[in-house]
């Protein structure tokens, strides 16, 4: 027990921002790793291979995310419900959250692997991709949904260890698995020139290490998380309070996510330059908010092992360090990426038509991103409290709703890239509003429930 005591952080007690920066920094490292696998790929990709095949790969990310986000949604729910016991201290019951969570995610993976192979290219035709990049997209997708159990059982396990404060092991584990894909990058695309599929099989394998490695630090540890291959079973009590928090959390990301793939097809409309420049641009902002969502996942862990304890206080500042580190991270990193941006741009593509795509995309992006870290944090915090349905609906009502009617309604009448995405930082802005309601009703009735 003694050397997973140095893994793990003591939420509960002492001082909270030193705290919440120790548990964020680890983690923001490795969503920026995990996004590295298909930065690598777009990069490999758009300067060995070009345009069309650079298109191609970006033009799958929406539809990989709307695919598997709803089951990585879930994996809160394991988080919450896992750092609660872990807090409180009933072994049993963290012990069967952990094996129930591994083997949903085991089964939750193969499901989505079949579904990827199956729906892949009917998926991108419904995106209106262009024939140009449709057989490329298509193939990079199928080869990509191979490593999905893999990527679900990373996932699952690491929110097992971020239950406890553990960001770090998943760290190293990222790290090896990194630089093992874009090592096979190198090699499959410069000097076997396999292009799309190249890219594709070595994210699968640096997947495939990443999970290995997850399950085997589970199995070695003799703390009340250790993983036992044997005991894995779907214990229905606590699959139905994992799903509580989780599929509300799935849903709204997939809705989301929806609707970024509809703004992908709106996107798709310019050709393949402006997917080009919107491919480069929107890993730029999956860099932002891998970086915010890790402050958000500290709330939401920190939040949740109090909650077992019922510290009401301590879940209040949690919120507002919580919000003032966003707010940080997301101004020094946008602003960074807004003043820098055709430099950064021209690492992915240096034609200059992409790269002046991307800047009208992280023009009205960049600078702005710190509302949806703030957005994100109050859900956080009520997930952490055991509630995720309400933030749910508000998500889907401020962010997927201004954006689908900013693509029907006002997009049409002027067609323009930046017309387009200024319906970021609105959407964000009105989600805000509603959840901070929200999460003032909720915090009233959590604080009578508990005290």
């Amino acid at each position: 027990m003694k050397n997973n005591k140095k893994y793990e952080i003591d939420m509960t007690n002492g001082t909270i921002m030193d705290k919440l920066i120790t548990f964020s920094l680890p983690l923001m490292l490795s969503g920026i790793l995990q996004l590295m696998f298909n930065a690598v790929d777009i990069i490999v990709v758009g300067q060995f291979s070009g345009s069309r095949p650079l298109a191609a790969v970006g033009s799958t990310s929406a539809l990989i995310n709307l695919f598997t986000n709803f089951f990585i949604g879930i994996s809160l729910g394991t988080n919450v419900l896992a750092a609660r016991f872990f807090a409180s201290g009933k072994i049993k019951e963290m012990s069967d959250t952990v094996h129930t969570s591994i083997l949903f995610a085991a089964i939750s993976g193969v499901v989505m692997m079949i579904v990827g192979l199956l729906f892949s290219r009917f998926a991108l035709e419904l995106m209106e991709t262009p024939d140009e990049v449709i057989d490329m997209a298509a193939l990079y997708l199928k080869i990509y949904f191979v490593g999905v159990p893999f990527f679900m059982l990373y996932n699952y396990g690491a929110a097992v260890l971020r239950a406890v404060g553990d960001t770090r092991r998943p760290l190293v584990f990222l790290v090896i698995s990194g630089a093992v894909n874009a090592i096979l990058n190198m090699v499959l695309v410069i000097l076997f020139h396999l292009d799309v599929e190249g890219v594709a099989i070595a994210t699968v394998i640096s997947q495939m290490i990443s999970c290995v490695l997850v399950l085997r630090c589970l199995c070695k540890t003799d703390a009340c998380y250790q993983l036992h291959f044997s005991k894995l079973s779907i214990n229905g009590k606590y699959l139905r309070q994992i799903f509580q928090v989780g599929v509300p959390a799935g849903i709204q990301s997939t809705v989301i996510n929806f609707s970024n793939v509809l703004l992908q097809s709106s996107v798709n409309s310019f050709g393949s330059i402006a997917m080009a420049g919107y491919t480069a641009a929107n890993n730029l902002l999956g860099f932002l908010y891998t970086s915010i969502n890790a402050v958000t996942q500290a709330c939401m862990s920190f939040t949740s092992q109090n909650y077992g304890v019922k510290k009401t206080k301590r879940m209040d500042r949690v919120l507002v360090d919580c919000i003032i580190l966003s707010i940080l991270i997301a101004t020094v990193m946008g602003g960074a990426f807004y003043v820098f941006g055709p430099q950064i741009l021209s690492v992915y593509n240096k034609e200059p038509d992409v790269i002046k795509s991307g800047m009208e995309i992280l023009s009205f992006t960049t600078l702005t991103y710190f509302l949806c870290g703030i957005m994100d944090l109050f859900p956080g915090a009520m997930r952490g409290m055991g509630r995720s349905g309400v933030p749910m609906i508000l998500s889907i009502i401020g962010t997927v709703g201004t954006r689908i009617f900013w693509i029907y309604v006002i997009f049409p009448r002027n067609r323009a890239l930046d017309v387009l995405f200024i319906s970021y930082p609105i959407s964000w802005g009105l989600t805000i509003a509603m959840q901070v309601c929200c999460f003032i009703i909720v915090r009233r009735k959590v604080h009578r429930e508990i005290q």
